[in-house]
């Protein structure tokens, strides 16, 4: 069972705290969105190799939304989503409901979409057609 750790003076690798707390599934993963410059701490852009202490705060960006956690623990290795919740405080904001629009839905043997079908598919999304 993973350890717990909230000590004020402690730190971690940043790809290892992301990993630890299941803001990423592989710790690779981490490191790749790190090295892209998806992941602040504080402002920063980081490096894989950054430490993170207790009070910072992490910012991922991901298409559509970003989260923002402050930094609340560390754990020693992966463990059950209860205990990296408890390693951090999420402030996201929410994300834009713009961004998510419905599919449009057709009716079962309807056949192929036509190009007005489409046009009017991208009227309600929003999106200009000549």
């Amino acid at each position: 069972m993973p350890e717990l750790n909230f000590d004020a003076g402690a730190s971690q690798r940043i790809d290892v705290w992301l990993w630890a707390v299941r803001a990423f599934k592989t710790r690779s993963l981490a490191q790749k969105q790190i090295k892209s410059g998806h992941v602040r701490i504080d402002g920063d852009r980081a490096k894989p190799a950054d430490k993170v202490r207790i009070g910072q705060v992490v910012v991922i960006r991901r298409p559509g939304a970003e989260r923002v956690l402050t930094v609340q623990g560390f754990l020693d290795t992966r463990g059950p989503a209860s205990m990296a919740a408890a390693c951090y405080i999420d402030t996201s904001p929410p994300p834009n409901p713009l961004l998510r629009a419905p599919v449009p839905k057709r009716e079962k043997g309807a056949g192929r979409p036509t190009k007005k079908d489409r046009r009017a598919w991208d009227r309600l999304r929003g999106r200009t057609s000549r």
